[in-house]
């Protein structure tokens, strides 16, 4: 089930809200057994045979967490450190078996000679998300015992709950602990969480599916000139931005509809003047968790310039095998961590003499070409789709598909790089900040936010239907 869908839009979500807001607001226990019903519902509507693994994931960390927690009542460090080192362990298994084992068996194929038969192992939609989130809660238990559950049903909640469950935010556990067992839920939260959906749901439907559409045009095409190269890798730099910040925005607004605070996991990162910077604001989520859970458990910036690169290698080789089992994730992984490298180490003081805008050119410029590397899975493919862009193809420079993919999308263009920039988002500040107590005012915002959803119907209905990017992961 996706938010996009007329399920989840006219059936499954109002009938959640109708039963959670029916039920007394003292049966918090009630309330969490609703939202664990339909968060396993959600996730098992297109693939139930696939709970089972979701199950496996609570089973193991909520255990883990039990166990952590006695070893450090009973003042035993040794075996409490071993039990989070056997949950994690069991947690990457779980995420190997079924997202890695054909990537490994085709390289030992390739590498030694011997055919070894792929498994074909369909990947269960969400694990790369559920599984990190399972890890958040027992690395937060070994790190605040008292954050412990004894609960399962608690456990399982934090772990399936339906608004990040299958693509994210990777939300941790100690950030939303305190919702999870006591949240407040309000008329001003509801509010604003609609809103949020909203807009998160018309920058899928509306941006992100179109530039999907040129983006697909471009790299699938035979017979592609320099300008459409650039149009395709543009588009696609444009999807996967407002496919995937969509999606968050959507999470985001769902959870503060029931009454949980997720954080931030986009900022505008396209605004960004360095690779460093972009980072710190392209899927914070993910980017934080490596920095806590694997940097700086590694030692982080507190030790020797070759240490440190080494766990910046370290750190950047997982997140590009994070995101699936190929090489040319693996390559951008490595791509940026040349980047970031090269920033810390080697340019660093020179980056602040160059013009701010010079540095986000360049800047947007490596992201561009990083998306490139990211959307295609082989590497002939890459190297061929960059010659195109530097003018080398079969084709030239200009063909009548590129004025056209310009003229006939101009409005998703100028829409695209003015959302992509805080100013928006500025200008309905100060309006909201001039007109505060005007009910005026907020009768046209709500009325506003209406239209925005009905376009966002209209255009489901006149579209086929197109899965969000980060599903695959």
């Amino acid at each position: 089930m996706v938010f996009s869908s007329y399920v989840f839009l006219f059936l499954f979500l109002p009938a959640l809200t109708l039963l959670y807001y029916i039920t007394p607001r003292n049966k918090r226990n009630i309330r969490n057994g609703i939202l664990l019903f339909f968060s396993i519902l959600f996730y098992g509507w297109s693939g139930p045979k696939y709970l089972i693994v979701l199950f496996l994931s609570i089973f193991v960390n909520w255990s883990g967490g039990i166990l952590i927690h006695s070893f450090y009542r009973n003042s035993r460090p040794h075996c409490k450190k071993y039990t989070l080192l056997t949950v994690i362990v069991c947690n990457c298994l779980l995420l190997g078996v079924f997202k890695y084992t054909d990537f490994i068996l085709w390289n030992l194929s390739l590498f030694t000679g011997h055919s070894f038969p792929m498994l074909n192992i369909v990947l269960p939609v969400g694990i790369s998300f559920y599984t990190f989130q399972g890890m958040s809660y027992a690395i937060d238990v070994y790190k605040q015992p008292e954050l412990y559950i004894k609960n399962p049903l608690k456990v399982a909640l934090y772990i399936t709950l339906f608004p990040q469950l299958v693509a994210g935010p990777i939300v941790r556990f100690s950030d939303i602990a305190e919702d999870i067992h006591c949240r407040k839920e309000s008329l001003e939260d509801i509010s604003a969480g609609l809103q949020r959906f909203v807009f998160g749901l018309a920058k899928k439907i509306i941006l992100a599916d179109t530039f999907g559409i040129l983006a697909d045009n471009a790299f699938s095409s035979s017979s592609l000139s320099t300008g459409m190269a650039w149009i395709g890798a543009l588009a696609y730099t444009m999807q996967i931005y407002y496919d995937f910040s969509g999606y968050s925005d959507m999470a985001i607004g769902l959870g503060r509809i029931f009454g949980f605070h997720f954080c931030e996991n986009f900022n505008y990162p396209y605004i960004s003047t360095s690779v460093t910077e972009f980072w710190r604001r392209w899927h914070i989520s993910l980017s934080s968790w490596f920095r806590d859970y694997v940097y700086i458990p590694l030692g982080g910036s507190r030790c020797s310039k070759s240490r440190q690169l080494f766990n910046l290698a370290v750190v950047w080789f997982l997140t590009g095998l994070w995101h699936g089992a190929s090489w040319n994730f693996v390559l951008w992984g490595i791509y940026y961590l040349f980047f970031l490298a090269a920033e810390k180490y080697l340019f660093k003081s020179y980056l602040e003499k160059i013009p701010v805008f010079l540095r986000h050119i360049f800047t947007l410029l490596i992201i561009v070409f990083g998306w490139v590397l990211f959307r295609i899975d082989s590497l002939s493919g890459v190297l061929a789709y960059f010659k195109t862009m530097f003018g080398m193809g079969p084709v030239g420079f200009i063909q009548n598909e590129l004025i056209a993919s310009l003229l006939n999308y101009r409005a998703f263009w100028i829409f695209g790089i003015i959302g992509a920039t805080p100013l928006m988002k500025n200008l309905a500040t100060a309006f909201a900040a001039k007109y505060e107590n005007s009910l005026i005012f907020e009768i046209i915002k709500e009325a506003c936010v209406f239209l925005l959803f009905l376009l966002c119907i209209a255009y489901i209905i006149a579209s086929s239907y197109n899965a969000f990017i980060y599903f695959q992961f």
